[in-house]
């Protein structure tokens, strides 16, 4: 992945020592293995979010078609019942719905597990004023409710994997592009003083053996 511009690198404020060289070291490979497990996960919570997404539009799709039918039901219902008997008829509810929440993990990220429970009688009513058209409609109302469940199950697990790639991926790049390269800049500038150093050091030594050899 780029960003489109370079970065440039840092050095960290540290002592250049070799205990440093070794801690900074150690750290790299410790910034290098997080990127990649990071950089996975990533990849999963993709992969995971792109199919919710085309589940999502599936069940919406479903949903939507079966929700204009029930509206054409209950238009027809309400065309050969009078106002007063339809609303006598379903004012009461006859039925009830539960909603079980629960959760499971995808990648760390804890999504929702909706599980509907509907109870009672939806033809819990007198047949004698009613007719079939309003049967049709109530059936087909108790068959969009787990779409509809499953919907927000849905469009709610898609939210917040989409959060947490977007958390990811700030991780992922400031490792890639800001303190990765810090580290290794770093560590290529104390390796350069020390060796320096050596070389400096190797160079008195040889005068001092030249001097007293004279």
């Amino acid at each position: 992945m780029s960003l489109g511009v370079k970065i440039s690198s840092m050095l960290l404020k540290i002592n250049p020592n070799r205990m440093e060289l070794l801690r900074l070291k150690r750290r790299l490979v410790v910034a290098k293995r997080g990127h990649k497990l990071l950089k996975d996960k990533r990849d999963a919570l993709i992969q995971e979010f792109i199919r919710l997404v085309k589940e999502d539009r599936k069940v919406r799709e479903e949903f939507e078609d079966k929700l204009m039918k029930c509206y054409d039901d209950f238009i027809n219902a309400t065309s050969l019942m009078s106002k007063k008997v339809l609303e006598e008829t379903i004012i009461l509810p006859k039925a009830k719905s539960l909603i079980i929440v629960e959760t499971k993990n995808i990648m760390s990220v804890s999504v929702p597990k909706y599980k509907l429970n509907m109870e009672g009688n939806f033809y819990a009513y007198s047949l004698i004023n009613t007719t079939p058209e309003l049967d049709v409609a109530l059936k087909n109302i108790s068959k969009i409710l787990p779409l509809m469940v499953r919907l927000a199950e849905l469009e709610k697990s898609i939210i917040l994997l989409a959060d947490e790639i977007e958390k990811t991926r700030r991780r992922v790049n400031a490792l890639e592009y800001v303190l990765i390269p810090d580290l290794e800049e770093t560590v290529k500038f104390i390796t350069m003083k020390l060796d320096e150093l050596a070389r400096s050091s190797t160079s008195s030594i040889m005068r001092i053996k030249e001097i007293i050899r004279k």
